[in-house]
């Protein structure tokens, strides 16, 4: 027990200790660790066209030199070709890219 309590004071002062940013990525980790149920979807005008389920995170490019962020984002996911919210036989896991510019999206939870 006194071990747990050390533990969870040596927590405490590491995370009072970090920048807010440190802080997001601790936030980001364990997030990312638990899993979320995430829906990406590309839009053509009104019309949906592409449906992505099963998105644990969708991540911001960053440069490799420059360390600077790029204007696409990426992530991975099941296409989800008849746009049923399911993971159906044949339904791939997926890398994609989009980009922050020029292609209308929504990114949200899954509801179901």
């Amino acid at each position: 027990m006194r071990i747990m309590i050390w533990i969870l004071i040596a927590v405490v002062f590491l995370a009072t200790g970090c920048t807010q940013e440190s802080q997001n990525k601790i936030g980001r980790a364990i997030q990312n660790w638990t899993g979320t149920n995430g829906v990406l979807e590309i839009y053509a005008g009104q019309k949906l066209v592409r449906r992505f389920i099963e998105i644990d995170k969708v991540s911001t490019a960053y440069g490799t030199d420059e360390k600077v962020p790029r204007p696409y984002r990426f992530g991975y996911g099941v296409l989800d070709e008849n746009f049923n919210f399911k993971k159906d036989p044949g339904e791939k896991e997926l890398y994609f890219e989009f980009s922050d510019y020029s292609t209308n999206y929504i990114f949200f939870e899954n509801p179901s």
